[in-house]
């Protein structure tokens, strides 16, 4: 049930959704995530299913934020690389509100992730152009100056050698492309010499999957601009979500 000073976040990716209720205060969990496959297809339907169960899980009866594999302008989705084409041009706010019965609220998951970051990491990602970058399905970028979000950069989708840089940097890659975490990493620091030569940011804060075994490859990477992993690991997405409930 909803507990003041507490919000309820989702982040769905292209292999699994998961949600907990979050303290705004600390940007911790305050139970245990709850994670179910994304059905495929990801669909509004099937997917509106599992947000009703990730909800009727936690026994929450608020508002909801919900972070998104997509551009996502005003609850209107426009973008589907990793999500069903049905999705293009779909006011996922209200798909999500009319079926749990609850008020949704969607937003980029790299986005989300990156306002938990801003919010409750390290304090450098406060100031300066920071660059958020979640490597899982997927490659998902939220870009913020001096702590305000500038939306659905979507840089993953940058052509790099050819295609989209996520198609050989996700870390998707590596188990697609039978990679070990070495030939992997030197994949992302192809690819994040490429945004650094763009953006110059201050700094790059790595999430999304593979940011729980940093140790595995990140001594690939060498390029002048700070990183650092993400304080919140996968977790971020749930929180950045929360953040934005309604």
């Amino acid at each position: 049930m909803t507990t003041t000073g507490h919000a309820f976040g989702i982040d769905i990716g292209g292999s699994g959704m998961k949600a907990a209720p979050v303290d705004l205060a600390t940007g911790e969990l305050v139970s245990e995530r709850y994670r179910i496959d994304t059905p495929q297809p990801a669909t509004p339907e099937a997917m509106a299913e599992v947000v009703i169960e990730l909800v009727r899980h936690h026994g929450w009866t608020g508002s909801v934020g919900c972070a998104f594999p997509a551009v996502v302008r005003n609850g209107i989705v426009g973008s589907a690389a990793n999500i069903d084409e049905s999705w293009l041009r779909v006011d996922a706010d209200r798909i999500f509100t009319e079926a749990l019965g609850q008020q949704v609220h969607m937003i980029n998951d790299a986005d989300a992730a990156g306002l938990a970051e801003v919010r409750f990491g390290p304090e450098a990602a406060r100031h300066g152009v920071v660059m958020m970058l979640t490597f899982g399905t997927g490659i998902g970028s939220g870009l913020f100056i001096d702590g305000t979000l500038v939306p659905n950069t979507e840089l993953g989708h940058l052509e790099l050698d050819g295609p989209d840089a996520e198609l050989r940097a996700a870390a998707s890659a590596r188990k697609r492309d039978d990679l070990t975490w070495e030939q992997w990493g030197k994949r992302v620091h192809h690819y994040l010499e490429h945004v650094e030569a763009l953006f110059s940011p201050d700094l790059f804060i790595i999430g999304g999957g593979a940011s729980k075994r940093p140790e595995r490859w990140l001594d690939q990477v060498d390029i002048s601009t700070e990183i650092v992993v993400a304080s919140m690991a996968n977790n971020a997405g749930i929180v950045g979500a929360a953040l934005i409930a309604p």
